[in-house]
């Protein structure tokens, strides 16, 4: 009995406890359900359900001509949940898919992503990537069509993740001023300096958890649309860059220098048209833009003879000088206090005018007159580079402009030999931009305008922000000395140390420059070349400045290095503006012609031509070494002569002398969009011949 009693009383006791865990199960449950259901919901959707960045897409930056020089496009990352497609459809399509992906990505075998595949597939993996490179737009349309991959995302369990890139139509033209930007929002150029514009403003939306610890967006009325980054158009004009960078790279390779600079601008709106920085990569192995050594800090160097003009100003606005004064330079050699200033002409100029010591580049002159004038008073010549800006900032528009470095008479480092030394453009620092500003201002008569390469900031047709052209200083001297300081840069080319770029055709004025690098402290044999100037000189369009370090061989001059880089790409230039490049040629029409006069015959399909003279008698003659169809004209003993006109190089043909009907046929059929104004044939041409073509580039005809 008692045993009986003990099992029925422990049997109660275990009774008892089950129910009273099963009702702590089911309390904990209704707890759960009811109380801290609010609280763990919310945690179940965050952890599954969040909202998260939709990145804005970044805006376009444009040439002045609405060349497009970078933009975002879409990319994409393929990945597959192998779980999603149904038995049928997998082994249906899956052994065509293994092989048009390695055919695509020929990185491994068909039966290598087929294995893979099927592996992710048997283990319930929901998120393979299958490659890790991205395919473009184009691609991923036509891989939406492949096997499995055309049921879609949700019966073929495609998903294409899209992200997107930078991409430049003209490649590398323009490289570091172009620039680019970091995760980091880190970069250079104008992708660095215009960024708050470019970026756009980010959005959000509602992001689902799925399998493989990918998310997909759902559809939520608190999603936030971004907004898209404006767009910055440049005054950068893609023609001139591109013949800025070939003439310096050309001259590079040629000198086998350090590094080289250019700037294009122009003359009455401060428009930088052009800006190219080349230094030797890495191991001495070709050349590439890493740094814009004409704006940055790495850029700051003594300029050299190009500051003589500035010497020149104060000189003249002091008026104690007439630049038919003489001068006795001696032979070549003057003692300063300690040290020697030297000419580079051996034995000197002996005496000579002032003029004829600027155009010939004389040390000795010029800090000899400076000496003379200021070296009781230097603060009266530091207050003329302080008039003409060249002690501050531009404030330019790229971030990491360089400071100009000058020093001040009440410095400690102020030496008796530091003012005649200044004066011909040593124990200072300038930037090329620097320069480059002040031969443009007395270009411009004596106006200062800041340089600027962003004209406008916009978002489709609305205008955002306007840069106007800024003046700087109304005038940096007198109309009488500017007017001088032009004749004396015009000089220097027609007489002087740059005279090798004189022409006929238009003329060119600006200013020699050599430095001999300090290197630890000490002038070494390497020097720092520079050309800085403008034209046409009589009415100034583009001002320009060459600046290439240090160049190897016997002429390592500003006149021999820089000046011939400066001509290569003022001829380019001049061939292809029409505004300041009008040249008339005869028009001829054969109803017009005299029984005593030779018909002028320009250029066309020789096929046509040889036809139009045979059936008025006139004498040709085509050596078809070539088999050019297209030819122009030489004239030799009363007969005509063919020569090959080879437009199907590929680069811009010469179109000159073509009816307009031929020069549209050839200039479309290489991609180029076509203006035209006048008639008759083509009189010029906007784009020079042997240019490289770029996509959807316009070249404008002028007819006559």
């Amino acid at each position: 009995m008692n045993i009986k009693r003990s099992i029925v009383l422990r049997v109660r006791i275990a009774f008892i406890l089950v129910f009273l865990f099963a009702g702590l199960i089911f309390y904990r449950i209704a707890h759960l359900q009811f109380v801290e259901g609010d609280k763990w919901q919310a945690k179940s959707e965050s952890l599954n359900f969040q909202f998260r960045q939709v990145s804005a897409t970044r805006g376009n930056i444009y040439a002045a001509d609405g060349s497009l020089l970078s933009t975002s496009l879409p990319f994409y990352r393929v990945v597959i949940d192998p779980v999603v497609a149904k038995e049928e459809i997998f082994n249906k399509g899956i052994d065509s898919l293994a092989y048009m992906l390695s055919s695509f990505y020929k990185d491994k075998s068909t039966d290598s992503y087929k294995r893979a595949i099927k592996d992710a597939r048997a283990n319930g993996k929901r998120y393979l990537i299958l490659n890790r490179r991205q395919v473009g737009y184009q691609d991923m349309q036509a891989m939406s069509k492949w096997p499995i991959f055309r049921n879609g995302r949700n019966s073929g369990g495609v998903i294409f993740e899209k992200v997107e890139k930078r991409y430049r139509p003209f490649n590398n033209l323009a490289n570091r001023t172009v620039g680019y930007i970091n995760e980091d929002k880190y970069g250079a150029g104008i992708e660095y300096s215009f960024n708050e514009y470019l970026e756009g403003q980010n959005g959000k939306a509602l992001f689902q958890r799925i399998a493989g610890g990918s998310w997909k967006p759902v559809f939520d009325a608190e999603d936030v649309k971004p907004d898209d980054g404006f767009d910055v158009l440049t005054t950068l004009d893609v023609n001139i860059q591109d013949v800025a960078e070939s003439a310096l790279l050309k001259q590079l390779i040629a000198k086998d220098a350090a590094f080289g600079s250019v700037i294009v601008m122009e003359v009455a709106t401060g428009k930088i048209k052009a800006i190219a920085n080349l230094e030797k990569n890495a191991g001495g192995r070709g050349y590439g833009e890493n740094y814009n050594y004409a704006i940055g800090d790495q850029g700051l160097t003594e300029p050299g003879s190009t500051f003589k003009l500035l010497s020149m100003l104060a000189l003249l606005e002091e008026g104690k000088i007439n630049l038919n004064d003489s001068i006795e330079t001696g032979n070549g050699t003057f003692r300063f206090y300690d040290r020697i200033m030297r000419d580079a002409k051996n034995g000197g100029y002996g005496t000579i005018t002032i003029k004829d010591a600027f155009e010939k580049s004389s040390n000795v002159a010029i800090s000899k007159l400076v000496e003379e004038n200021f070296g009781h008073q230097p603060k009266k010549f530091i207050s003329y580079i302080e008039k003409a800006g060249l002690d501050q900032p531009i404030g330019f528009q790229l971030k990491g402009e360089g400071a100009p470095y000058f020093k001040n008479p009440e410095d400690k480092y102020w030496y008796g030999t530091t003012l005649p030394w200044m004066s011909i453009g040593y124990e200072t620092k300038l930037t090329p931009l620097h320069t480059l500003m002040f031969y443009n201002a007395v270009a411009n008569g004596g106006k200062m305008v800041k340089p600027m390469i962003v004209q406008a900031i916009a978002r489709g047709n609305k205008l955002e922000k306007n840069f106007e052209t800024e003046v700087i200083r109304k005038s940096i001297a007198s109309e009488k000395t500017i007017k001088q300081l032009q004749m004396l840069l015009q000089g220097v080319v027609d007489n002087g140390t740059a005279k090798n770029i004189h022409n006929a055709d238009y003329k060119i004025a600006g200013k020699t420059g050599t430095a001999q690098k300090l290197i630890d402290g000490r002038y070494t044999q390497l020097y720092y070349t520079s050309f800085a100037g403008y034209f046409p000189a009589d009415n100034p369009k583009y001002s320009a400045i060459v600046v290439i370090d240090s160049p190897k061989g016997f002429a390592a001059y500003g006149g021999d290095i820089s000046a011939p880089v400066f001509k290569e790409i003022a001829d380019k230039i001049y061939a292809q503006d029409l505004e300041i490049n009008v040249k008339s040629q005869p028009k001829f029409q054969f109803a017009d012609m005299k029984t005593d006069e030779f018909p002028f015959i320009q250029a066309g399909k020789v096929d046509e031509l040889q036809l139009l003279c045979n059936k008025f008698g006139i004498s040709n003659h085509y050596n078809n070494e070539g088999d050019e169809s297209w030819v122009k004209s030489t004239v030799s003993n009363k007969s005509i002569q063919w020569k090959a006109n080879k437009v199907e190089a590929p680069t811009v043909p010469d179109v000159s002398g073509l009816s307009l009907r031929d020069a549209l046929y050839v200039l479309e059929n290489k991609g180029l969009r076509v203006v035209y104004e006048g008639k008759g044939r083509v009189r010029n041409q906007s784009m020079s011949p042997g240019m490289t073509i770029y996509e959807n580039i316009v070249i404008k005809l002028v007819l006559g």
